[in-house]
């Protein structure tokens, strides 16, 4: 069995190599982690302290968190608050939300970087933000006791009052901050030993609360990394070559774009991060005349090695690659399936592709770069502010100490902004023309230069004996390693077969809770994909694709021993061994989403079926217990309607309710997309699909009725952003074969494909 990524675990946090601190100061209460010297851009604690922030209360009573995570629209800095608040005793309309910069001292707890991903913002700070919460009640309950004269232990803390029944006297948190009698600090022992509340007593956690960013949103308040304004700032807009990677700019003719008004300067970028190749940006004072002006360059490429790859030469090489012995890495190996295969009743074999899929987020790439002598400040929406840092500071020849990101709103991330290549042509740009310089994407550009979800291969072989139970399975996966192309080693697995390093992030998944006592999973590294198309982490990464492998394999097994699918299933989560716990918990979810969804009880007309799936997502360490009951229609022409998506999810400790059910329904309309209608191809090195003529996402008017089930237990909270995302297309293309008998193995889903299944 392979072992996981030690950085990405959720119990592995070290609060022994920090101190939480409390004081008070000037700015008000302070409260944070101890990580680097300095005191931030906003609020200072103490000098002896020298605290980052998690939060703050002010001397008007008013509780700032500072979020840590980018927020995309998934309300991450209001959960945050939620959490912090619920511990704290504060009152819901007393609370605020700032978004971090890149300082070291805004470090994840557990991941030791500022990253969003993963759905593991909730899961892994919770427990962090909780007894931040709770050590600032303390802390205040304390400073008041002794302005009260009274003992501590009598007080009680509610809607930001802490009140003393037997004397009716009272304070507020202001009251007790401007007192400056909260002076306690916690040692790291003290923190960890600090009693948190019970599901039972939550007042706050489990409630649909007012999210603290919607009224910003609504009225224009709230600033996106599009809307960044800065005196005298130029606009740059960029043109990229016709090879998605690797091309070399060989000429720039500018003589027309001279003509165009307020032209300052076309850029060529040298970019030492390797993060672009061959992009010129053309920089004007207004958007629309730098779009004119990069129109007007006629720019000469050597389309350099991968000018002549396509969509069809990355899978013939995946293929190859697959068929190879001493390909790839061992990501599980347990038992022995070869043997298993040779002494099987039935052995099944069968190939899975998923396409190029692009992230395609409403707000388009754009970052703006200013040098304000030595330090470069950089103004974006961006997933990983850790390496995106680092990236500028690559792009200006400069040490990364010396780059301030300032952490804007995301218009949609997805995975997307986890990347910082809108910053380099920003950077390259300022710096070439001595001002601060915004360049924002077109809708091409983003489409064509994104960081795309890589093409893959899948090949599943597996054994049954004689009484239809599954003994074996080996499984191979083949695709770019968008995780490795980060150049982060703490990101990268060991390989059980000790062969190396492998990117867990292409086959997370695939160590399933199914007990199967010989089952592999490997690895393969498609090193052409990995250069001709750069790829990136897209919501729901890989389980993405290898649990529609998965999923589509289990049920294929199930039809062909004459079992029923779901209790198929539900045989396989036994719990036994490493599997116990994680097994249980998923076949209540697959139960839950079939009683919900009415699976197996109800006659459904010809040509309609339903289909199930079940999955972990995201990492093992990290699960999420997810299930889906699809129901669709299939026409004689192969044309499928999904009429209804059933989803269960256990979250264990939900936050929010509203926005749990909000999450699970958007990533199971994500889902759905990339299940039946996107698609991106590439021919001669580039991405064929412009925009959203070419590229065409799900639409409202083909959107199903979804029934959604939060299981809520009180187990630690898990990730909600992802995991529905990587169960629909299972669902359906299972939903599929028992409408029509057609069985699909390529995503996405086309009729033509369906109705040449139906022939067969």
């Amino acid at each position: 069995m392979n072992k996981h990524v030690k950085t990405i675990t959720p119990e592995t946090s070290d609060l022994s190599r920090r101190s939480f601190l409390v004081g008070t100061a000037a700015t008000g209460l302070v409260l944070g982690y101890a990580g680097v010297p300095g005191i931030g851009e906003a609020l200072a604690a103490p000098s002896n302290f020298e605290p980052s922030v998690w939060y703050a209360i002010s001397p008007d009573g008013l509780v700032t968190v500072t979020c840590g995570k980018a927020d995309m629209g998934q309300h991450i800095a209001s959960t945050m608050a939620q959490i912090v608040c619920e511990e704290l005793g504060a009152k819901w309309s007393d609370m605020r939300v700032n978004l971090a910069s890149n300082d070291p001292k805004f470090n994840d707890p557990v991941l030791g970087a500022q990253i969003t991903g993963g759905s593991w913002s909730t899961m892994m700070n919770f427990d962090a933000m909780s007894r931040a919460g709770a050590a600032g009640r303390m802390a205040l309950t304390e400073g008041a006791a002794a302005s009260m004269g009274v003992p501590a232990g009598e007080l009680a803390v509610r809607d930001s009052m802490i009140v003393h029944a037997k004397s009716k006297k009272q304070m507020s948190f202001a009251d007790v901050v401007k007192s400056g009698k909260a002076t306690k600090t916690f040692t790291p022992d003290e923190l960890k030993a600090i009693k948190l509340k019970t599901p039972d007593q939550y007042s706050m956690i489990g409630v649909s609360v007012p999210q603290i960013d919607i009224p910003s949103k609504t009225n224009g308040t709230a600033k996106y990394g599009i809307d960044v304004m800065i005196p005298g700032m130029a606009y740059g807009a960029v043109v990229t070559p016709p090879v998605r990677y690797g091309a070399t700019v060989k000429s720039v003719d500018d003589s027309d774009a001279k003509k165009v008004p307020g032209f300052i300067k076309a850029v060529t970028l040298d970019d030492k991060t390797q993060t672009t190749t061959g992009w010129v940006v053309a920089v004007a004072n207004t958007y629309a005349n730098a779009k004119k002006a990069a129109a007007a360059l006629k720019v000469s490429y050597d389309g350099g090695p991968n000018a002549k790859v396509s969509s069809e030469s990355l899978l013939d090489e995946a293929k190859r690659l697959q068929k190879l012995d001493d390909s790839g890495q061992f990501f599980v190996k347990d038992g022995d399936p070869n043997a298993a295969f040779g002494t099987a009743a039935k052995v099944l074999e069968a190939e899975y592709t998923t396409s190029i899929n692009i992230h395609a987020p409403m707000e388009p790439m754009n970052a703006t770069a200013e040098f304000k002598g030595d330090i470069l400040h950089i103004y974006s929406g961006n997933q990983f502010a850790t390496r995106s840092g680092a990236i500028a500071a690559g792009a200006a020849g400069i040490d990364p100490k010396f780059v301030v990101m300032h952490q804007m709103w995301l218009g949609g991330g997805f995975g997307r902004r986890l990347d910082a290549d809108m910053m380099v042509p920003a950077v390259q740009a300022a710096k070439a023309v001595g001002k601060p310089v915004k360049v924002i994407y077109t809708r091409e550009n983003d489409m064509t230069m994104d960081f795309s979800r890589p093409l893959t291969f899948q090949k599943v072989k597996a054994g049954v004996d004689g009484d239809g139970k599954l003994v074996a399975l080996s499984h191979d996966v083949v695709s770019a390693w968008p995780t490795q192309r980060w150049g982060i080693p703490d990101f990268l697995s060991p390989s059980v077969d000790k062969k190396g390093p492998l990117d867990a992030f292409t086959v997370n998944g695939a160590d399933f809770f199914y007990s199967v006592p010989n089952h592999h999973v490997r690895a393969i590294k498609n090193e052409m994909a990995h250069n001709a198309t750069p790829s990136g982490q897209l919501r729901s990464v890989a389980p993405g694709w290898t649990f529609w492998a998965i999923e589509s394999m289990v049920d294929e097994i199930a039809a062909a021993t004459n079992q029923d699918p779901a209790q198929f299933r539900i045989a396989l989560l036994d719990g036994k061994g490493k599997n116990d716990g994680g097994a249980q918990r998923l076949r209540n979810t697959l139960l839950a989403a079939m009683g919900l969804a009415g699976y197996g009880t109800k006659k459904l007309p010809k040509g309609e079926g339903m289909g199930v799936a079940c999955v972990s997502s995201q990492e093992r360490a990290s699960a999420s217990w997810t299930a889906c009951v699809a129901h669709v229609a299939v026409a004689p022409s192969g044309e499928v309607t999904v009429k209804k998506l059933t989803v269960a999810t256990d979250v264990g400790t939900q936050v929010h309710p509203d926005n749990i059910r909000a999450q699970v329904e958007g990533a199971a309309m994500w889902g759905l997309s990339l299940a039946m209608y996107e698609k991106a191809t590439l021919k001669d090195g580039g991405i064929e699909q412009t925009n959203f003529d070419g590229y065409t996402p799900l639409r409202m008017s083909q959107v199903p009725e979804v029934a959604i089930a939060v299981i809520a237990n009180g187990e630690k909270a898990t990730g909600v952003g992802e995991p529905a995302v990587t169960v629909i297309a299972p669902a359906i293309g299972n939903a599929i074969f028992n409408a029509s008998g057609a069985r699909v193995r390529a995503l996405p889903i086309t009729a033509e494909a369906v109705k040449a299944g139906m022939k067969a």
